[in-house]
Formats: C-alpha cells, sequence, structure tokens
C-alpha cells in the first residue's frame, strides 16, 4: 500500500505539472494566433523586399492546430487523471489492473503526440527564424520592427510567445515519459500480485488435494 501511495502521488504531482504546461502552449499560440490574424509562423517562409517589408508564403494554419489540440487533450486528461487519483487516495482504494493498462497506453499515446508537438514547435520556428535572420542579426530583432504592413501582423511578441511554448511542448513530453514510467511501474505491480494470487491459489488447492488423498487412504 505504502508503495502504490508513493505512485499515485508521483502521478498526481506530473499530472499537475503537465496541466500548467499545456496551458503554457495553448496560451501563447493562441495569442499569436490574435496577433497574426490567423497565420501560424511554424514554417513560414518569405522574402525580403527593397521597402524592408518581409513578404510571407504563409504555411498551414493546421501546424499551430496541432500543437493547441493535442496540449488540450493532454489539459483535460490531467484534469481527469487527477480528480481520479484524488479520489482513489481519499477512499484508500487502487486502481484495477485494466485501468492501470490504459493508464500506460493514454500516456505512451501522449508522450508521442507531445514529442511530435515539440519538433514541429522548434523546427517550424527555426525555419521562420531563418528567414527573418536573412535580414536580422537575430530573430528577436524583428519584434520591434513593423515586418509586414501587408498582413497586418503584430510581431512584438511573437518571440515570447513561442519561447514560452516550445519550453512547454519539451517540458510536457518530459512529464508524459514520467507519467508512462509510473504507470509500467503499478501495472508491473498488479501483474506480480495477480501472479501471486494464482500461485497461493494453485499451492492451497494442491494441499487440499494431498490432504484428501491422506484422509481416503
Amino acid at each position: 500500500m505504502a508503495l502504490n501511495n508513493v505512485l499515485v502521488l508521483s502521478q498526481v504531482t506530473t499530472y499537475l505539472l503537465t496541466l500548467l504546461l499545456a496551458l503554457c502552449i495553448i496560451i501563447p499560440i493562441s495569442f499569436h494566433l490574435n496577433d497574426f490574424k490567423g497565420h501560424c509562423l511554424l514554417f513560414s517562409n518569405g522574402t525580403w523586399g527593397e521597402t524592408g517589408q518581409f513578404k510571407v508564403a504563409w504555411a498551414s494554419q493546421a501546424f499551430c492546430d496541432y500543437n493547441l489540440g493535442w496540449a488540450g487533450v493532454s489539459l483535460l486528461i490531467a484534469l481527469t487523471q487527477i480528480y481520479r487519483f484524488v479520489a482513489q487516495l481519499c477512499r484508500g482504494t487502487e486502481s484495477t489492473f485494466l485501468s492501470a493498462f490504459f493508464d500506460v497506453v493514454i500516456s505512451l499515446v501522449m508522450a508521442l503526440a507531445a514529442l511530435v508537438g515539440a519538433l514541429i514547435i522548434t523546427v517550424g520556428y527555426q525555419t521562420w527564424c531563418n528567414a527573418i535572420m536573412m535580414r536580422f542579426e537575430a530573430c528577436e530583432d524583428a519584434t520591434i520592427n513593423t515586418i509586414d504592413k501587408e498582413d497586418g501582423i503584430d510581431t512584438k511578441m511573437f518571440y515570447t510567445q513561442f519561447g514560452t511554448a516550445q519550453f512547454g511542448a519539451w517540458t510536457s513530453w518530459v512529464c508524459w515519459v514520467g507519467l508512462s514510467m509510473f504507470a509500467m511501474l503499478k501495472l508491473c505491480k498488479y501483474h506480480q500480485q495477480e501472479n501471486i494470487r494464482v500461485s497461493m491459489a494453485r499451492e492451497r488447492a494442491r494441499l487440499v488435494s494431498d490432504r484428501h488423498s491422506q484422509l481416503s487412504g
């Protein structure tokens, strides 16, 4: 029971962190889409005109939408799991083998989704910055300049927004990997307990059979 409580508390703590990190992705990307008039800078490229304006070839908004999507799912799962595990701790009950198995599957799927999202943000943002640095020395220099009057985008906060989102995505991936490990430990514990119960039942049946044989003899 003590080991189970440690695992559950570890899961609750990590899910709380995962919840906060999901907000670190959802909030800045949502503000970014508003500032950029619905355009997503991830994987966007372009050329610089003679007037110093950036003619952007906008990439698909799906890159931003994907990260909003998986982060939203991460938020909902974290809320559900926190409520579930806290309720178990209060009642003094444990998860079933089946629910522990589903926890493993969900955690692995979310770890993969987080990894894909983090890579999209990192590589996509670097593509944008490479285009920006054809004119500026550093990507953040574009935050103090009006680089695209044609689209009317506001570039003041994109550097902070995607710095926060990138941190949230990679740290979320670490958290989901950790949650996968906690869930696997719990599943192994339940599997071991089930093997012990089956062994004890077989031993009990053997002893009863031997006892009957002795009485019959």
